[in-house]
């Protein structure tokens, strides 16, 4: 069964708290929050501050993508507000060890993500360090980009060496995912769905929820 993970940057900022509720009514499973700052990526979202209100309206699992030029500046802060996972780029550290490192002594679950420029053999040496795999199957910075279908491989690659190196990391995909190609995504190997628009704007988002939980 795999996870859903709406993607709170979708959602109405306007109505942020009936919006969040929402997505724990329909049983999301997660929430995912990116955070953007502008020069890792051409645009701007949030920080640690909007994270410790959704921590104090709900207790999902708050999974922080890191979206950032200089991520490890962050990490304790977004822990602080409440994140139950912290993931960044390999494009940032190349050498993720250490960084993973510190993740992990904050008490949180590490993540590290790639963009689809990026070859996935990059990352998988440091697989066994991490909990989460963040592929990102559009280039992040906006909502609502069409799903590259070239992600499917690059999804099936990491699992298959996940599986064969006996790894306990979960494979995550976010960019571009819907109600048509979930089951795709699924198939190819992936464990968590980030969702942002396709959700937010579902008229359904119950259906949708209990669509992708039950692939």
């Amino acid at each position: 069964m795999a996870k859903i993970a709406p993607s709170i940057l979708g959602a109405d900022f306007g109505h942020l708290a009936e919006e969040i509720h929402d997505t724990v009514r329909v049983g999301a499973d997660w929430l995912h929050l990116d955070i953007m700052d502008g020069h890792f990526v051409p645009n701007i979202s949030f920080g640690p501050s909007i994270v410790k209100t959704i921590d104090n309206l709900t207790d999902k699992f708050l999974d922080v993508h890191l979206m950032l030029s200089e991520p490890e500046k962050y990490f304790e802060p977004f822990v602080k507000a409440g994140a139950d996972s912290i993931t960044f780029h390999i494009e940032v550290h190349p050498q993720p060890m250490k960084f993973l490192e510190i993740i992990k002594n904050l008490g949180v679950k590490t993540g590290l993500s790639l963009n689809p420029d990026t070859d996935i053999e990059k990352v998988l040496p440091y697989l066994e360090y991490a909990d989460f795999l963040l592929i990102m199957s559009v280039f992040p910075g906006f909502g609502g980009q069409e799903f590259i279908e070239k992600s499917l491989e690059r999804i099936t690659v990491a699992k298959k060496y996940i599986i064969s190196n006996n790894l306990k990391t979960k494979v995550a995909v976010d960019g571009g995912i819907n109600g048509e190609n979930a089951a795709q995504v699924v198939t190819a190997g992936a464990d968590v769905l980030v969702i942002g628009s396709a959700f937010f704007k579902s008229s359904d988002r119950y259906a949708l929820t209990k669509k992708v939980q039950s692939l």
